[in-house]
């Protein structure tokens, strides 16, 4: 699975974001499979302007969004939990076949 973060570089609550991906990953070697697509939202406003959010950090899996605005490390857990979860189902699922 592909998380989608929208973020904007100077903003304290995606550094903080940021910081428990990498302690989080750290942690359990599982999240460290998720692929994450990183999104300036200054950069890339096209793409951002796309999606439903009003705050950064902002996660999506595929269009679902996940979670909006601060992310402290169980948020964040939350986030690789759902992600993880969404690819083992599709592994189930194809190997059900």
């Amino acid at each position: 699975m592909k998380l989608k973060l929208f973020y904007l570089p100077s903003c304290p609550h995606c550094q903080l974001a940021l910081r428990c991906i990498d302690q989080l990953r750290a942690e359990n070697p599982r999240y460290g499979d998720v692929e994450i697509d990183m999104i300036d939202e200054g950069r890339q406003r096209a793409l951002a302007n796309s999606y439903d959010y009003w705050y950064v950090p902002c996660f999506y899996l595929d269009k679902d969004k996940l979670h909006e605005g601060h992310a402290e490390k169980e948020d964040v857990r939350r986030v690789f939990d759902k992600a993880v979860g969404e690819a083992g189902a599709k592994e189930r699922e194809v190997a059900s076949r």
